[in-house]
Order: C-alpha cells, then structure tokens, then sequence
C-alpha cells in the first residue's frame, strides 16, 4: 500500500496540486499507513469500510481530534481511494456507505481595525522594517493566502495598474487590487535590495532566500509579541481581516470571491459575519427607538 500512496502523491504534484494540501494529504496518508502496519495491513485489498471505521475510532480515542481534522482526514483517504478505484486497484468504494461527519462551522477569526493598524505599525519598526512593512501592507491589502505571498516573484507587481498577479490553489491565476500604501513600500523594499531582476523572488529572509512559509509564521509571531496582541495572529488572521473589513465597508460578495480566488459562493459566504460593533451601528442607525 505505501508504494500506492507514493504514486498517489505524485499524481497530485503532476495535477498542480498545491505543495500545502500535499504535504497534509501526506500527513495523513502516512499516519494512516503507520496504523495499517501495526495491524500487519500492507495491500489494497483489505482498504475496507471496517478498517477506515476502525482508523477514525482509533483516532478520536487517542487524540480526540477536532471535527474538521477528522473530515480533512476523511478527505484525504476519500481522494486516495478514488485514485486506486481509477487505477483497478479497488474492486468497490470504501466510502460508499460511510457515513462522514458535518463540518463544524467555525467563524473566522480577525483582527479589528485598531489591531491591524498596531499591526501594520508594528512591522514599520522591525530589523528588517522595510521587507516586514512591504509584507503586512500587501497582505492586508489584498487578503493573499501564505502560499501565495512566498510564491509571489519582482514580476508580479504591477506598478502601473496597482494590482498583483497571484498564483492560487490548483495553480490558477487572478489579479488582484493592491492599495497605494502598500505598492509604495513594496518600491521602498526593492529599494533597498542590490539589483532585484524580475524572476527574483519578491520577498526574501534575513539571508538572501526566498522567505517560505515557516518564515512568514516566524514573522508574523514576532511582530504580533512586539505589537502586544493578546491575541494569536497567523498570515491567515490578516487574510481574514482583510475580507471581513471589506464586507463590513460595502464590498459585494462576488467581487470579495474574486479577490479571495474561492472557487464557489459558498466558501465566501462564511465572511458574512459581521462584527458586534458594526451590528450595533447598523442596530442604532436602523431601530426606530434609538432614533428618539
């Protein structure tokens, strides 16, 4: 079954799958293979219903995990099986008559306004002030996933008509808006840099490379410690911030879909949230007795 998985891996790297859902897609495919062998499972065949049942209860025995790790966990094994049933490998679904559980619906955590500008002025005033200013403007700026910013190049910055090109999941391309705020000091970050060529990586760590993911955590842990938020922030909280600031300032949803690279309407519908101070404006300005 382990070479199955290797190929099943590969065969998501040659569909421009993502180098994130690969890596959880092997995550979770090797703790899965790691259970098999203590049950001495090594073969396609006994890829069962019973045993995907016995995995899950196992699972939520040992570590309890969350309901929507679990259902990550579903899908990576659901798309597995999927690839040995193309491939002859599985006579039948195992998934078939497996029932999964809902998704437990969890509202996007964000920063308020005051936060995020602590935020911003925070990495204004770093060691590395320059590349940290460029990197928070454009993220809030444009709501851009972790992948997206490591993955974005000197080239992809267009100056004259203020957007970005950004490379989403599944290698789909979008142009998205960029403020003038953060378009500056992406040129004052280049500035700074000896000779930047187009193919360069746009933004790079304390030694030259390419900044990756682990990075930008790092990053992002650091300035918020510095910026005195209780709260944890991670480059997703500002893609968050980001959609919920524009919902809550009249943005529609198709364009935030748009911006955000969300392949359904329903995925962009959870930033219909609203927060308790733009509720309580709307209740005041709305309510006829707050009027008297």
């Amino acid at each position: 079954m382990e070479e199955w998985v290797d190929a099943f891996l590969l065969h998501l790297q040659n569909k421009n799958f993502s180098a994130l859902t690969v890596k959880s897609y092997r995550a979770d495919l090797a703790e899965f293979l790691a259970f098999c062998k203590q049950r001495g499972i090594n073969n396609t065949g006994q890829f069962t219903s019973a045993l995907i049942r016995t995995f899950l209860a196992a699972l939520q025995t040992q570590h309890q995990p969350a309901r929507n790790t679990i259902l990550r966990k579903i899908a990576s094994l659901r798309s597995f099986a999927a690839y040995l049933l193309e491939q002859g490998e599985l006579m039948r679904n195992p998934f078939k008559l497996l029932p999964a559980p809902k998704r437990q619906k969890i509202l996007p955590k964000f920063l308020t306004l005051q936060e995020t500008e602590q935020l911003l002025n925070t990495a204004a005033h770093t060691k590395m002030s320059a590349r940290d200013r460029a990197l928070f403007e454009l993220m809030y700026s444009s709501g851009l996933r972790r992948s997206e910013v490591i993955g974005l190049k000197v080239q992809d910055v267009d100056f004259f008509n203020g957007i970005v090109k950004v490379f989403g999941k599944g290698s789909k391309e979008r142009l998205v808006p960029v403020t003038d705020t953060a378009l500056a000091a992406i040129k004052d970050y280049l500035a700074c840099r000896p000779s930047p060529q187009p193919q360069d990586a746009l933004f790079l760590n304390k030694r030259g490379n390419p900044l990756t993911g682990d990075g930008l955590a790092y990053i992002f842990r650091n300035t918020t410690i510095a910026a005195h938020l209780v709260r944890k922030v991670t480059p997703h909280s500002m893609r968050h911030s980001f959609a919920t600031h524009l919902l809550n300032n009249g943005c529609d949803l198709r364009s935030l879909q748009e911006m955000l690279g969300h392949k359904s309407l329903a995925a962009t519908q959870v930033y219909t949230h609203v927060s308790v101070e733009k509720l309580k404006s709307v209740y005041r300005h709305a309510h006829p007795k707050c009027k008297e």
